[in-house]
C-alpha cells in the first residue's frame, strides 16, 4: 500500500474503501450485507493496510457510519475516518450537532475527516466554516473537507475557514477527468488531498461494457453508458486494456493506479465483496510507466461524452425504433 502524510489527519492510504453501500438498497444491498459482508470487508481492508474509510451521514441515512463504526472494532480510532454533512441549514450550531451525530453513530470521539458533502447553493462558506473551525478548535474533527467543490469555491472556503480546507472530494477517473485541470495541480502546489470517488466509472472503466454489452439496473441510466458514449470512449478503453496487457494487471486496476500516481490523489472505489475490495487494494502495487502515464492521460482527455440532453434523447429513439 502507498500512504500520504495529511496534516490532523495521519496516515491516509492511497487507496481507500469507499463505504456509501453499506445500508444502501439502490444498488441491491440490503440487510444481509450490511450484517455479514460489509464487515469481512471492513476487516480485510483493515489487514490490507487501508486506512482511509468514507461515509457520510446520507448514505443509508446514517445506516453506513452506523455499520462503518461497527465493522471497524477497537480499530476505529486508528485510521482515517472520513465522514460528511449534507450542507441544509448549515449554521455552526447545526454543523457541530450533527458532527456529534455521525461521531455517535461512528462510535468515534473524533472524526479525522469531516467534509462539507456539496456546495450550498444559497448558502455560502462563510455561514458553514465557522460551525468547522469551531469542530476543529475543539478537536472534534481533524481536518475540514469538502466535497464537489469547484477550485474558485474551494478557494473560498480557505478563506472562510481561516486554514487550510485539506481535502476535496470530487468525481474524478479517466471517463471524468477535469480535476487534472485545476483542482490536481493545486493539490499538488498546497500540500492538498484530492479525493477521488466514482474512480472506475461505475465500472465502465474495468472493459467489459461496450455498444453490445450494455449493463442494466443503475448503470443504465448512466449517460456514460449510452450508445454513443461507448462508442466514443472506446479509444479510451483500448488504452487501458493495452497498458493492462504491459504491466500484467487489468484495465480496472491500471485505472486505479493512474489515479494515485498524480500528486495528491487518492481514490474510494466502494467493494460488494472481499474479493473485489483485493483486486481493488492490488491496484496500490501497480508502477505505471511515464509513458504509459501520459498515454492513458492523453485517451482520457481525448474522450468527449455527450451532453445529457443528447443521452435522453438518443435513448427515447432506440426505445422507440425497437417497437
Amino acid at each position: 500500500m502507498k500512504y500520504l502524510d495529511v496534516d490532523g489527519i495521519g496516515k491516509v492510504s492511497r487507496i481507500g474503501l469507499g463505504t456509501w453501500q453499506f445500508g444502501s438498497r439502490e444498488w441491491g444491498y440490503g440487510d444481509r450485507y450490511a450484517s455479514g459482508a460489509a464487515g469481512d470487508i471492513v476487516q480485510r481492508a483493515l489487514g490490507l493496510g487501508v486506512t482511509l474509510f468514507d461515509t457520510a451521514e446520507v448514505y443509508g441515512l446514517g445506516k453506513s457510519e452506523r455499520i462503518l463504526g461497527e465493522a471497524l472494532g477497537d480499530r476505529r480510532d486508528k485510521v482515517a475516518v472520513a465522514s460528511k454533512i449534507f450542507p441544509v441549514a448549515p449554521l455552526p450550531a447545526v454543523v457541530k450537532q450533527r458532527a456529534q451525530a455521525s461521531a455517535r453513530r461512528l462510535q468515534l470521539d473524533r472524526i479525522p475527516l469531516y467534509q462539507v458533502h456539496q456546495p450550498n447553493p444559497v448558502v455560502p462558506d462563510s455561514v458553514i466554516m465557522p460551525g468547522m473551525r469551531e469542530l476543529l478548535d475543539s478537536g472534534k474533527i481533524g481536518a475540514a473537507g469538502v466535497s464537489n467543490y469547484s477550485l474558485t469555491r474551494w478557494r473560498k472556503a480557505d478563506a472562510a475557514l481561516g486554514r487550510p480546507v485539506i481535502s476535496n472530494q470530487v468525481h474524478f477517473s479517466l471517463a471524468h477527468p477535469g480535476a487534472l485541470d485545476d483542482l490536481v495541480p493545486f493539490a499538488e502546489r498546497e500540500n492538498r488531498v484530492v479525493i477521488a470517488y466514482s474512480p472506475l466509472a461505475q465500472g465502465l472503466l474495468g472493459g467489459k461494457y461496450g455498444v453490445d454489452n450494455r449493463p442494466g439496473g443503475v448503470r443504465a441510466v448512466n449517460p456514460l453508458f449510452g450508445t454513443e458514449n461507448l462508442r466514443r470512449i472506446e479509444p479510451l478503453l483500448q488504452t487501458l486494456r493495452t497498458v493492462a496487457a504491459e504491466v500484467n494487471a487489468k484495465p480496472a486496476q491500471v485505472a486505479l493506479a493512474w489515479l494515485i500516481s498524480l500528486p495528491g490523489v487518492v481514490a474510494i472505489p466502494g467493494a460488494s465483496s472481499v474479493e473485489q475490495l483485493e483486486f481493488n487494494v492490488a491496484a496500490a502495487d501497480i508502477e505505471l510507466p511515464a509513458q504509459s502515464r501520459e498515454a492513458l492521460t492523453k485517451a482520457a482527455r481525448a474522450f468527449r461524452p455527450t451532453s445529457t440532453r443528447q443521452f435522453l434523447t438518443d435513448t427515447v429513439r432506440e426505445k422507440l425504433s425497437r417497437r
